[in-house]
């Protein structure tokens, strides 16, 4: 995609993350607030990679990788600039992250009732993997 730019985002950039999530990501989680990403950046600056055309931002990935696996959460793309390559481009970028960290494989986290997202997901080479179902725990009291 043409003037399209890819960077990692700064503390500066939060408050707009979490406002794009908002109105581009489906579904939130009880981290998905500031000090959570907060918390991200400052222990892991390259992992939220933002996409911005023109000074605004049309999308983020979180390319986690924890030393032994990656990670791949918040896909956004804002709507109007869908279908455009913004997805193509942040998972390029995450994937060549986890290469550059001695990443093997990557796993997204896709919520089920998100069909467009699964057809971008196997386009993008992905497939879900039935034998597995994450078990979760909220943490925070």
């Amino acid at each position: 995609m043409t003037g399209l730019r890819l960077r990692p985002a700064l503390p500066a950039d939060l408050d707009a993350v979490l406002a794009f999530w908002r109105t581009a990501a489906e579904g939130t989680s009880i981290s998905d607030d500031r000090d959570g990403v907060e918390r991200l950046v400052a222990r892991d600056p390259g992992a939220l990679i933002l996409a911005e055309s023109e000074g605004e931002l049309v999308g983020t990935v979180i390319a986690g990788f924890d030393g032994w696996r990656c990670h791949l959460y918040r896909l956004a793309v804002c709507p109007g600039r869908r279908r455009q390559g913004v997805g193509s481009a942040l998972l390029a970028a995450a994937e060549e992250r986890f290469a550059a960290l001695g990443g093997r494989r990557a796993d997204a986290m896709v919520l089920v009732r998100n069909e467009s997202a699964h057809h971008a997901w196997r386009t993008a080479g992905y497939g879900p993997e039935e034998r597995w179902r994450r078990w979760v725990k909220p943490l925070a009291g």
